[in-house]
């Protein structure tokens, strides 16, 4: 994805800054190694001629050739051996009138010498920088003593344009260690701007900073749940709708989904290697509806991205639905009785048997009245009257024998729309338990309902084969544990829904066996506690 405009990309602009940085180091290193060089080298002459001077001054031929008419016959030839050993450029040896008795250039013998002499007829050692007969030069000048009288001056020197000499072949020196540095800061800082291209995939700085813009406009604005985790299912970005619907903590950002939690089976769904939409999963008071994706980026695999919508609400009106559905069926079916018993009668009466047709037309209407008004009686709530009333026509039709034993308070605290979700899933469940039963008399279904000023509690008894206790210890995390999917038994996501509206009203849903025979589930809703 490129962004409008034609700007430098970022991992180039670190190369450009990294180069100019690498450059104005090596040239200032360099610099201020000349710099420190020249002194060095200066200063090293002037320690080197003070030596030189101070060995001749010492030296017992030079005394005793003063004492002769012709000390220059003995003092040349030695001064000349010396500043050849010693690589210095002149040694100059004086009377203390300045008269030369040694030099280079033997037509200067006998020449006063030129220059400063400082403190040197007094005994001291003198060190300038001064320009001859050989230019510039760094010079020193010291005393000849003799029975600690001054008889004689000693100058040594080595000339600027010998110190300059040594001093290029050590910058050379220095130059080339500057070029190799050189050289490995720019081969760095090219691998750093090539890795840091592939990082920011060639983009540049204002392009990053809209991008970081725009897309945290939008993680905030959607209303979908979004969570990032990368290929080691560490989180890596969580908007607030993902916050919310999972419980997320602020500092999720950096965490495995491991630690955070989260149901096993949603964990396997954001680490999950295929992509996977629109599942069903119980996380905590919610039922979710997540679609997962593993997301790539040339052809690399980077983590996944998974997508969550709040399908709570819209399952609960589902099984509302669900239950006016099969209310409907079951007035069908009644509407079709009907219709039969009308026929009955009406042939009664053409056979000339009006009594025989009254008393079955009152039959009939007694009993179905009876029903309604014990159902109704037991059950306010019009709502549950009428899934009660439907399940007893649809128990009727399969040949079961359902019983409805207590009454809920006329003004419940609790919804009936969860009343609806936990009396229609456990009497589903028990009628898919009892109709696999050989025998109908056998087909028990028993309900009963107990209310009190703190709980209302209901439970649903069956004839059927039952739970097993491995089965017991996991039906109700059925949705909690594993994918929410149609299980074996009738066994969907009715019992998680169940479990569901039990914790929001602060009870507990009870998997036992029931006196008849089969499974019996003991569900326990305190009064007022609804946590929403």
């Amino acid at each position: 994805m490129r962004w409008p405009g034609n700007q430098m990309s970022v991992a180039r602009q670190v190369l450009v800054l990294q180069v100019v940085v690498v450059v104005v180091l090596v040239v200032a290193s360099l610099s201020l190694a000349t710099y420190d060089a020249r002194r060095d080298a200066r200063a090293s002459a002037g320690q080197r001629a003070v030596a030189v001077a101070l060995a001749v001054a010492d030296a017992p031929t030079v005394v005793d050739a003063l004492a002769t008419a012709d000390p220059s016959a003995a003092i040349q030839p030695y001064a000349e051996r010396v500043r050849v050993d010693a690589e210095v450029d002149f040694v100059v040896v004086m009377d203390l009138d300045r008269t030369r008795y040694s030099h280079p250039d033997v037509s200067l013998l006998g020449k006063p010498f030129v220059g400063d002499l400082g403190g040197a007829p007094r005994g001291a050692v003198f060190t300038q920088q001064y320009t001859g007969s050989l230019g510039p030069s760094i010079r020193s000048v010291v005393p000849v003593l003799d029975d600690g009288r001054v008889v004689a001056l000693v100058s040594v020197g080595i000339t600027i344009a010998s110190i300059d000499r040594q001093l290029r072949d050590d910058l050379a020196l220095i130059a080339t260690s500057a070029a190799l540095v050189l050289a490995v800061g720019l081969i760095g800082a090219w691998l750093v701007a090539r890795r840091l291209r592939r990082q920011t995939h060639g983009l540049g700085e204002q392009e990053m900073a809209r991008m970081y813009e725009y897309y945290s406009a939008v993680l905030h604005a959607v209303r979908e749940g979004l969570l990032l985790v990368d290929s080691r299912g560490v989180v890596q970005l969580v908007n607030d709708e993902a916050r919310r619907l999972l419980d997320l903590p602020e500092d999720v950002v950096g965490r495995s989904v491991h630690d955070l939690g989260l149901a096993p089976g949603l964990v396997a769904a954001a680490l999950g290697g295929t992509a996977e939409s629109d599942d069903l999963y119980l996380a905590g008071d919610r039922m979710l509806l997540v679609s997962s994706a593993p997301a790539a980026w040339e052809g690399r695999d980077v983590g996944a991205v998974v997508t969550l919508r709040d399908h709570t609400e819209l399952r609960s009106v589902t099984g509302e639905l669900d239950v006016v559905r099969g209310l409907t069926d079951s007035l069908r079916a009644q509407n079709h009785e009907a219709a039969n018993r009308l026929h009955t009668v009406v042939s009664l009466i053409e056979m000339g048997r009006p009594d025989e047709a009254v008393d079955f037309a009152t039959e009939e209407l007694q009993v179905a009245q009876l029903l309604t008004d014990r159902v109704v009686g037991a059950v306010g709530d019009p709502v549950v009257a009428a899934l009660l009333l439907g399940k007893t026509s649809d128990a009727v039709e399969r040949g079961i024998e359902l019983s409805i034993t207590g009454a809920l308070p006329e003004q419940s605290a609790i919804p009936a729309r969860d009343l609806v979700t936990v009396l229609g899933n456990l009497v589903d469940n028990a009628f898919d338990a009892v109709s696999a039963l050989p025998a109908p008399q056998g087909r028990r279904v028993e309900v009963q309902i107990e209310a009190s000023d703190v709980e209302l509690r209901i439970r649903v008894a069956d004839s059927g084969p039952g739970v097993d206790v491995a089965d017991a210890e996991r039906i109700l995390d059925l949705g909690w544990t594993t994918k929410v999917t149609t299980a074996q038994g009738g066994r969907g996501i009715g019992l998680a829904l169940v479990q569901q509206v039990a914790r929001r009203h602060g009870g507990r849903v009870v998997v036992g066996t029931s006196a008849i025979g089969g499974a019996e589930l003991d569900v326990t809703l305190r009064l007022g506690e609804a946590q929403r």
